[in-house]
């Protein structure tokens, strides 16, 4: 029998916020969410999973390496995949689908303890899984569509030397094949190598396929309910406005350092009339 996965929780609620703002908040091009706008959720979810083997782990990389074409910084390649693929592709690990959802399990973003019925894990696993290569990656979030409203959880293949950056939460974590994390987009991310000290530095990437970190990847789409329940409430960008929040889903990020560009640009973003979607609700 596997060790059962080791759950860390990462604080990632103290912000360094650039002035003239005071707070992070990330608003939707999505019309059910128009006038409205939430906090970045405050944790990192670092899961050591036990249950593959390392054979496995090098097949599932082998496989995401050739699928996905990819070797300068920062590019970063997705590539589809599905459970039926992935159990084929690891004959070694049992019950890969149950597995992979109990881990997303301990982090409870989805309101579900360990213990409880698994499904939402499990259905967010059924409709979306891709292959994620890189060769280092710069900073950026990711909040276009409908991704402001979804947790990213990301688990690692093939690393090397990496740590996990989170710049403005003071967020590093140290990778290692196995791992798993559950994250907010909305927050700048990035993968450096620790001797940058939360840099993004291209020159420290070899090119080539050997150079590349493999990752799998998905979505964990949460309701609104589920959003306040992690302390993340959907809230009138009014509040926000008066919070002096910076948007983050307009915010630019410098690729090495992190630091959002063009402040000037983003003043008066928490306000009605700067909504990001064409036709809102009234």
């Amino acid at each position: 029998m596997p060790a059962p996965p080791v759950h860390r929780i990462v604080a990632a609620d103290a912000h360094c916020v650039p002035r003239p703002f005071r707070s992070f908040a990330v608003r939707s091009d999505e019309p059910r969410h128009a006038h409205v706008a939430r906090a970045p959720y405050g944790r990192v979810h670092l899961v050591q999973t036990r249950f593959w083997n390392a054979a496995a782990l090098a097949r599932l990389a082998a496989t995401g390496r050739a699928r996905v074409d990819v070797d300068v910084f920062p590019e970063i390649g997705h590539a589809a995949t599905t459970l039926d693929e992935l159990t084929a592709l690891a004959p070694g690990v049992a019950d890969l689908a149950g597995a992979l959802a109990g881990a997303l399990q301990l982090s409870g973003v989805m309101g579900n303890d360990p213990g409880d019925d698994p499904r939402p894990y499990r259905d967010a696993l059924a409709t979306r899984i891709d292959f994620l290569a890189c060769s280092g990656a710069g900073f950026h979030n990711d909040v276009g569509r409908h991704w402001s409203r979804c947790l990213f959880w990301l688990l690692a293949l093939h690393t090397g030397e990496v740590e996990f950056v989170m710049p403005h939460a003071g967020v590093r974590l140290a990778l290692a094949p196995g791992d798993l994390l559950v994250f907010d987009p909305a927050m700048a991310h990035g993968l450096c190598r620790p001797q940058d000290q939360g840099q993004a530095v291209a020159a420290h990437f070899a090119a080539g396929a050997q150079g590349r970190q493999v990752f799998l990847t998905g979505e964990l789409p949460l309701s609104d309910d589920q959003w306040a329940a992690l302390g993340a409430p959907w809230l009138p960008v009014e509040l926000h406005q008066d919070r002096g929040a910076l948007d983050l889903l307009v915010a630019a990020f410098d690729e090495r350092s992190g630091a959002i560009q063009q402040l000037h640009a983003l003043r008066g973003g928490m306000r009605r009339s700067t909504c990001h979607v064409d036709t809102a609700p009234g």
